[in-house]
């Protein structure tokens, strides 16, 4: 058993927020997109060829993310049966973070679009890695915290993770916009390196969380096949749903509006790019936006969640962001997007950090963490998975995102709906001492 408020091991714990945040906002969400946009419009056209079909390269963007999520949605269960029942989280953890760390830094080498298979595949996996590591991490919160510090220590992760993801994206604007002053002259070369440097920071920092937690949460001898145990794992937590109605529902009501929460936050910077014609500098400008502000939301947020509940605090975060969507749609210049990039800041960290805790709380008296945050996992990657698939696919038959956008807010809406549906009993509120 690990010892629950440890401040050391809080501390190393929040710090891979501020390791692997770097992806999420260099890679998913400010310099891939806006330099995979640029790098396969040639000649004005939007067109590309990958494996003997033509997509739009924005929808070819989204494909590519559902791959990448439904790989890690079947995998995950098994791999956090497998590490509840051997104590081996952070093993796992460490695999899927050195993974997503080496393939953004192969992104390096995607310098055209005649390596586009090599650009795809290495998003791929650095978004497999990055949500592989992601399971064992959001498992650990439940461990290392008492039940009323929760909130706080999502909170403190999250907010860690903006400050560090931002100052280095601050570096690579600079890169960016001044490549002359670190002697750049290739136009590529300068957000290639910034993929590379984020696989550097991610690997560098996540080696102090590494550090400090520990090997082992349990151990458990047991002769028969893992694989088997793995999935008999998964079984027990499936029947256990079944009597925690407010779990059950929390999920269902977190898979919808999760799903638009991540969207919005993959193809943001597409939006502004394709939709709104907004410039690099512009874009980047708008992600900074979005996570300073983000900060201010988390804090906001937990302690809005302290006054009013956890579950009312999220359905007026639900309710702002089905206001965004509908706003979003009627956006046409930089300055309206800059005014939505705040609204989205401030309530995006608030959700994220929300949604995890009031999940860890509402998790029954149990040792298989990892398990149970599998579900949450999945429920987190298959709303990826289907919301990216379903945006990228509107847009080709429509031809506009903006009408992708607001089937966004059609997830949000039913989100809302079963959010209110919640009713946690006391039953499903108890925690391991």
């Amino acid at each position: 058993m690990i010892e629950k408020s440890k401040k050391r091991i809080i501390n190393a714990w929040a710090m891979y927020d501020w390791a692997n945040s770097v992806y999420s906002l260099v890679i998913t969400t400010a310099i891939f997109p806006i330099y995979y946009n640029s790098i396969t419009t040639v000649n004005g056209s939007d067109l590309v060829h990958l494996f003997g079909r033509t997509y739009k390269n924005s929808a070819l963007y989204s494909y590519s993310l559902s791959v990448s999520f439904l790989v890690i949605a079947f995998l995950s269960p098994l791999l956090s049966g497998i590490a509840d029942f051997r104590g081996n989280k952070k093993s796992f953890m460490k695999f899927f973070s050195t993974l997503g760390a080496l393939s953004c830094m192969a992104l390096f080498f995607f310098d055209s679009a005649n390596k586009l298979p090599l650009g795809i595949f290495a998003f791929i996996l650095a978004s497999v890695g990055w949500a592989g590591s992601i399971v064992y991490y959001n498992a650990f919160l439940p461990e290392i915290a008492e039940p009323e510090q929760q909130d706080r220590v999502s909170a403190k992760g999250f907010a860690l993770g903006y400050i560090g993801s931002s100052l280095q994206l601050i570096f690579n604007l600079i890169m960016i916009m001044k490549p002359e002053w670190f002697g750049i002259k290739d136009v590529t070369l300068a957000p290639r390196l910034s993929f590379l440097i984020t696989g550097v920071w991610w690997l560098g920092f996540a080696a102090i969380t590494f550090y400090y937690l520990p090997e082992k949460t349990r151990t458990i001898t047991y002769d028969g096949n893992i694989l088997y145990k793995g999935f008999r794992e998964l079984g027990n937590v499936l029947k256990e749903l079944k009597n925690l109605s407010g779990l059950k529902i929390f999920l269902l009501s977190f898979f919808f509006y999760n799903m638009g929460v991540q969207t919005v936050m993959y193809v943001a910077s597409l939006f502004g790019a394709k939709e709104l014609k907004m410039q690099t500098d512009e874009l980047i400008i708008t992600v900074l936006i979005i996570q300073f502000v983000a900060i201010a939301g988390a804090y906001l947020f937990s302690s809005l969640s302290g006054k009013l509940g956890n579950i009312k605090a999220l359905l007026i975060a639900v309710l702002i962001w089905i206001f965004i969507c509908v706003a979003a749609y009627f956006v046409y210049t930089s300055i309206q997007f800059y005014f939505l990039a705040f609204a989205v800041g401030m309530i995006m960290g608030g959700i994220q950090s929300l949604s995890r805790s009031t999940y860890s709380k509402m998790l029954p008296l149990t040792k298989d963490h990892a398990s149970y945050f599998s579900f949450y996992d999945v429920s987190d990657k298959l709303g990826l998975v289907l919301g990216t698939a379903c945006y990228g696919l509107i847009e080709e038959i429509t031809g506009s995102m903006r009408n992708s956008i607001m089937l966004l807010a059609c997830f949000f809406i039913v989100g809302f709906i079963l959010l209110l549906r919640v009713r946690p009993k006391v039953s499903d509120l108890k925690f391991e001492v």
